[in-house]
């Protein structure tokens, strides 16, 4: 893999991108990368990542199921799962469940000392993509980020909720699509989001190589992925911390 995975898209209007994230709270930033890296990321998650599931179900959770404890029985544990979050869900209660691979904790704990789910990391972090999203943001004081790679399949959603972690130096969640083929609205796993009243008040379609950014506390959620949509939803996810 090349060293140079995360080349940013040079014609990007910072400026532009700026005012928007001032003025919203929020901004999608497409094209964020070159093509060939998109590509290279894609192909990453696509074929080279060991998905496990990330679930909740009312106070069950958050829950965190790695690939060799899936295996012996996949499609029972995922129907189980399945069930308690929609059961949740169903209460009203906050419930989610996608594919995942987190892989700052596979970072830290060296799963796959030095492969390319490492690099990536790396390169979250690195002083060119941290220099744009503080160059987006105007918070300065942003210094990393932590990443999960995510898969929404068919079946899987994520709640509304607001994230608030001041205490860990959450300031930026962000969401960093690699959807290959176009994405039809009626395939869902878009990201949206909500004013006080529980209406949608902006979504994001998943794109590829596109960068979701938005300031934290935000109400939002991952629409639900019905049965018919492709396995495509890729993205690597997280927050942009200031310690």
């Amino acid at each position: 893999m090349a060293r140079d995975l995360f080349t940013l898209n040079p014609r990007l209007d910072r400026k532009r991108l700026a005012v928007q994230f001032q003025r919203d709270g929020r901004v999608q930033v497409r094209n964020v990368l070159s093509d060939a890296a998109a590509t290279e990321i894609h192909d990453i998650l696509a074929r080279s990542t060991p998905w496990g599931l990330a679930w909740q179900a009312g106070s069950d959770g958050p829950n965190s199921v790695r690939a060799a404890v899936l295996k012996p029985d996949p499609a029972g544990q995922q129907r189980r799962i399945a069930q308690a979050t929609e059961a949740a869900a169903r209460k009203g209660d906050y419930a989610f469940q996608f594919a995942h691979y987190p892989i700052l904790d596979a970072y830290l704990g060296e799963w796959a000392k030095g492969g390319p789910h490492d690099l990536l990391l790396e390169h979250i972090n690195d002083k060119q993509f941290l220099g744009l999203i503080r160059d987006v943001t105007g918070i300065d004081s942003i210094s990393k980020g932590d990443a999960q790679a995510t898969l929404y399949a068919p079946g899987h959603f994520l709640g509304l909720h607001v994230d608030s972690h001041a205490a860990e130096g959450w300031r930026i969640a962000y969401v960093l699509n690699f959807c290959r083929e176009e994405w039809k609205p009626d395939w869902g796993g878009y990201l949206n989001f909500f004013d006080e009243d529980g209406d949608v008040i902006a979504g994001y379609r998943p794109r590829f190589n596109a960068l979701n950014l938005f300031a934290v506390p935000c109400p939002h959620s991952v629409s639900y992925v019905p049965p018919f949509a492709p396995l495509g939803r890729f993205a690597i996810t997280g927050w942009f911390r200031d310690r």
